[in-house]
C-alpha cells in the first residue's frame, strides 16, 4: 500500500520531473496533501529501496532510485503504474476477503463490489474504466515480460497467429515485433476489442488484425498458432479442457498452441510469486496457477503432443504443445 500510495499520489513521477531532490515540504506543497503524512510516506519509500534521502543542512532531500524510475513513473516505456493502480484499487479489495474465499473456495467480487462472482470477467469489466484499468495494467506487464515469453520458442514458421483473450494488444505487438512475417490476430469480447483499437493499438499497425467474440461460446476459426496468455489460470480444469478441445479442432495441422503462464515447481515449493498468484487467482477468477505436469496434462488431453516447456527465469514462462 505504500508503494500503491506513492504511485496514486504521483511522488515518482513529480520527482523525476523536477529533475533534482526535493524535500518532504515541497513535494507535499507540490502534490497537495499534509506535510506530516508525506514525510511519513516518503520515509517508508526510503525504507522500501523505492527512494533516497540525502541529509544536508536544510534537511532531508529525497529522490528516486533508479528502479522507481523505470518502473514506477507513467512516462517510462516499461512503467508498471497501470498494473499497480489495478492491484491497489481492484485486487487489494478482494484480498480484503481472503480468509472467505479461503472457506469458501470462490472469488469474493460480491463481497468486494456488490457483483455477482459467478462471471469474473463480467465483474472484472463491471465498467469501462474498470476494463480500461484491467487492459492498461496487463499492456503493462507485457511491457517487460513480452519478449522473453514469445522468444522462448522460435515461433517464426508461424505465420497465422490468433492471441486468445489478447486484451489490449501489447502481446500482440511484441509478437509482430520479434517476427515480421506473422500476422496476429487479437481474440476478445466486443467491448475489449472496441476499447484495443480506440485506445491500445495503433490503427497503421496493419499485421494485427482483430475478431470479436467469446472463445467459449463462439467458434474459433482457423490458425497455425494460438496463443494463450495467462489465459487457463483463470479456469478450472474441466473449463480448461473445453477451451484447449476447441483449439486443437480448429488448429491446422502442423500448427500449435502456446501457453504463457507463471509456472509452479512440481513440488509446490515455489517460486512464491507464483504461489501468490494463486492465491490471487482464488480471490479473483475460477482457476488456480498449475505445474508444467498440470498444463501438459491438459495439452495431451486435448490432442496436443510434442509439449516443451521453458522456464524463462522472469514472471511468466511458456509450454508449447503442437498438432
Amino acid at each position: 500500500q505504500i508503494m500503491f500510495t506513492a504511485c496514486e499520489l504521483g511522488v515518482f513521477d513529480l520527482l523525476l520531473e523536477s529533475g533534482e531532490s526535493l524535500s518532504s515540504d515541497a513535494i507535499a506543497a507540490r502534490l497537495g496533501t499534509s506535510t506530516t503524512g508525506m514525510e511519513r510516506l516518503l520515509d517508508a519509500c526510503v525504507g522500501l529501496k523505492l527512494l533516497a534521502v540525502e541529509l544536508t543542512q536544510g534537511g532531508a532531500l529525497y529522490r528516486n532510485t533508479e528502479i522507481s524510475n523505470v518502473y514506477l513513473t507513467k512516462s517510462s516505456p516499461k512503467s508498471q503504474y497501470h498494473i499497480m493502480m489495478y492491484y491497489s484499487n481492484t485486487v487489494y479489495l478482494c484480498w480484503h476477503y481472503l480468509a472467505d474465499a479461503v472457506r469458501e473456495g470462490r472469488n469474493q467480487y460480491e463481497r468486494a463490489f456488490g457483483v455477482s462472482s459467478d462471471d469474473p470477467f463480467g465483474a472484472m469489466y463491471r465498467s469501462e474504466e474498470e476494463m480500461l484499468k484491467f487492459m492498461a495494467g496487463q499492456n503493462s506487464v507485457w511491457s517487460i515480460c513480452g519478449r522473453d515469453v514469445l522468444a522462448a520458442f522460435d515461433l517464426s514458421p508461424f505465420r497465422q497467429i490468433y492471441d486468445l483473450g489478447g486484451g489490449g494488444g501489447a502481446l500482440a505487438c511484441e509478437c509482430v515485433s520479434l517476427y515480421p512475417d506473422s500476422t496476429v490476430t487479437i481474440y476478445d469480447l466486443p467491448k475489449v476489442v472496441q476499447v484495443a483499437k480506440e485506445r491500445f493499438v495503433p490503427p497503421e499497425e496493419h499485421r494485427i488484425a482483430f475478431h470479436e467474440g467469446d472463445f467459449f461460446n463462439n467458434s474459433i476459426p482457423e490458425a497455425e498458432l494460438y496463443i494463450l496468455s495467462k489465459i487457463l489460470h483463470d479456469w478450472d480444469d474441466d473449463k480448461c479442457r473445453q477451451l484447449l478441445a476447441k483449439v486443437y479442432k480448429s488448429c491446422k495441422p502442423g500448427g500449435g498452441v502456446l501457453l504463457v503462464e507463471s509456472l509452479l515447481n512440481e513440488d509446490r515449493s515455489g517460486p512464491l510469486e507464483t504461489q501468490l498468484y494463486s492465491m490471487n487467482m482464488l480471490v479473483q477468477t475460477e482457476g488456480k496457477e498449475r505445474t508444467a505436469a498440470e498444463y501438459r496434462k491438459l495439452l495431451e488431453a486435448a490432442g496436443f503432443g510434442e509439449i516443451q516447456v521453458k522456464r524463462t527465469g522472469k514472471l511468466y514462462d511458456a509450454v508449447l504443445g503442437r498438432k
